[in-house]
């Protein structure tokens, strides 16, 4: 078994795929209109689907509000150098809704940034497997 993909539902797609690509800096993968259910399906990331997880965009054609509920928590991307990441996204016209710094109680550097749906995206420190404790 592998991790295969997350789904969120977007409200606009246009919107979002420019904010995961041209923000974030991931590629379309594939994407599909299902005409007779009335939604569209558009896949983002950065590797192809056979090498690494990616994000599945639903984007329902008739629905234009979602509630995000109290359950979601995050999606969450390693990134080299999380200052530098806040950065880039702020240049391309992302929100960065906490700046880059040690996560509370520990020393993994984090930020979060959010998509044009309000979806929380973490970015994590890339740390080294042979240092990574698990317990942070």
């Amino acid at each position: 078994m592998r991790f295969a993909h997350t789904m969120i539902r977007v409200t606009d797609l246009d919107r979002s795929l420019r904010f995961y690509t041209e923000v974030l800096g991931m590629r379309l993968l594939r994407r599909r209109d299902y005409p007779e259910g009335r939604f569209t399906l558009a896949f983002v990331g950065y590797d192809d689907e056979s090498r690494q997880a990616v994000l599945e965009l639903t984007y329902n054609w008739d629905t234009h509000h979602y509630e995000m509920g109290n359950a979601y928590g995050h999606i969450a991307l390693e990134v080299d150098d999380v200052y530098g990441a806040c950065e880039t996204i702020r240049q391309r016209g992302g929100q960065v809704t906490r700046d880059a710094g040690p996560m509370k109680g520990g020393s993994t550097v984090i930020a979060f940034v959010q998509d044009p749906d309000g979806y929380a995206i973490e970015l994590v420190g890339h740390t080294p497997p042979e240092s990574a404790s698990g317990t942070e």
